[in-house]
């Protein structure tokens, strides 16, 4: 890594590496503050599909930590940005919340389940089988399939959600058709955000919990990655992967000199 370019600007992951279970990482706000100190461009990524950006500010001032609207970039918005870009002013049947709905709508997209180009899968809480079963009917007249991103369960005070990968299965299954999913580990999520903030992959590091996300999706697009053990991964389990990270560190606190 010594021919690459000093550290410019930042993506990091935001559950496990910034919050825990919504509580801040120790050291999580002195490296926000740091960043937005030194003038740094960064963006905090979520596959998480169902909040908009202001929502999640919200949540994560609430938590302690102060990031603006504008510094965090979601699959939704990733979604949104590549359907403009392979089809603006489209149409789509979606399955989602605000933060998918707001995100289309801001891209000029046309919400309907009239003959529409895609049909768009994202997370709710309350996924319905009227509504999946009228995605099935769509695909199989010819609509496009996108899913935001293909985590198969999500997390509950109850315990596991079927999420976006979950009931993306049910309908490849009902109708033989993948779909084509923007989130992590698609290295499409990580161009996206450095256009975004107009960043380089050589001098952008990517800060994540999970090997088999956040890490394969930096290296793929040509990123600095580092791993924390503050989350999913496990020190004693790198070695498992066929792939490395480019520096391990307990938490993002060990980062904040490296601003």
């Amino acid at each position: 890594m010594s021919e690459r370019k000093g550290i410019e600007c930042w993506l990091s992951d935001m559950d496990g590496v910034l919050v825990h279970e919504g509580h801040p990482v120790p050291g999580a706000d002195e490296f926000i503050a740091k960043l937005r100190e030194a003038g740094r461009r960064f963006l905090v990524l979520t596959n998480n599909s169902i909040y908009t950006p202001r929502d999640l500010s919200v949540r994560l001032r609430a938590a302690g930590l102060d990031v603006p609207p504008e510094s965090i970039w979601t699959s939704a918005l990733a979604t949104a940005a590549f359907l403009s870009s392979q089809r603006p002013e489209g149409s789509a049947y979606v399955i989602g919340e605000a933060g998918l709905t707001t995100a289309l709508h801001q891209a000029g997209y046309v919400l309907t389940d009239l003959d529409p180009d895609y049909v768009v899968l994202g997370e709710t809480r309350t996924y319905s089988f009227t509504s999946i079963t009228r995605a099935i009917r769509l695909i199989e007249n010819g609509a496009r399939f996108i899913a935001t991103n293909p985590d198969p369960v999500g997390p509950s005070n109850e315990g596991s959600l079927p999420a976006c990968g979950a009931v993306a299965a049910l309908i490849t299954k009902a109708t033989g058709v993948e779909p084509y999913f923007v989130g992590k580990p698609n290295p499409m999520m990580m161009r996206s955000a450095l256009n975004r903030i107009d960043a380089h992959s050589e001098s952008t590091a990517m800060i994540g919990d999970r090997m088999d996300t956040d890490v394969v999706c930096g290296m793929e697009a040509g990123l600095h990655t580092i791993l924390v053990l503050t989350g999913v991964t496990q020190k004693e389990q790198i070695d498992r992967f066929p792939f490395r990270p480019s520096q391990v560190v307990n938490s993002v606190a060990d980062l904040i000199d490296l601003v």
